[in-house]
Order: structure tokens, then C-alpha cells, then sequence
């Protein structure tokens, strides 16, 4: 379990826990699920505290997380080349550029998929 950066609340508006993400070291390979955050600095401490880092789910949606330039960053940060984006595309305010945040991903030779609502992808 690691730092994310958020709001954390109930549908009542009743405090719900600290938000937070998870790095998964399995037999298949390591993934870090950064949950529902903001870009920050304590991502850098991933490299340097877990296994290396197969594939990464990272939010790209901005206006309530990161857009995919802090993605990118983000990606710097837990050193990550394969990127699943997250948080995007349900509801106005978060709609992106599929072919600009690809592209953008892709000049730092990054990929970056990014799945339909209730789409399934095999790792």
C-alpha cells in the first residue's frame, strides 16, 4: 500500500480513509495501481522501495487527478514504460484526447493503452 493524493469521501459526505494506492508482486509480474491521486513526489520512492515495476495504472483524466502530462511524469517517477490509463472518459469534466495523451506517451517511448468502460485487458 502507498501514498495517493485525493479526497476521501462517502456519498454522504462522510470522511471514508485515507486514499491510496497498491503495488501487486505477483508471479506474473509487479503492477502499482495508483488509485484515484494526484501527481507527487512520494512516487519517486517506489523505484527505490519495490520490485521494478512491470505495467502501471495511472489516472490521465486531470480536473480531479492527473491529466496524462502528469501521467508522464508520473511514469518518470516509478520508472514505467507500459501504462494503463485510468480515470478518464466517464463524465464530462475528465473526457481526453485518446490520440494526443497516446502520442504524447509515445514521444517519451511510453505506451500507453487506454481501455473502454468495462473493458478487460489481459496482462
Amino acid at each position: 500500500m502507498v501514498q495517493a493524493v485525493h479526497s476521501s469521501s462517502w456519498p454522504n459526505g462522510a470522511y471514508a480513509g485515507s486514499p491510496a494506492g497498491f503495488v501487486l508482486d505477483t508471479k506474473e509480474g509487479v503492477l502499482y495501481f495508483a488509485g484515484d491521486t494526484a501527481l507527487t513526489m512520494d512516487m519517486q520512492l517506489i523505484p527505490m522501495t519495490c520490485p521494478k515495476l512491470d505495467v502501471a495504472i495511472l489516472p490521465v483524466g486531470s480536473n480531479f487527478t492527473m491529466d496524462y502530462h502528469d501521467a508522464i511524469i508520473a511514469s518518470d517517477f516509478i520508472q514505467c514504460n507500459r501504462i494503463i490509463g485510468c480515470h478518464f472518459d466517464s463524465f464530462g469534466f475528465i473526457v481526453i484526447n485518446h490520440e494526443e495523451a497516446i502520442r504524447a506517451f509515445a514521444a517519451k517511448g511510453k505506451s500507453l493503452q487506454l481501455p473502454a468502460i468495462a473493458e478487460t485487458i489481459s496482462l
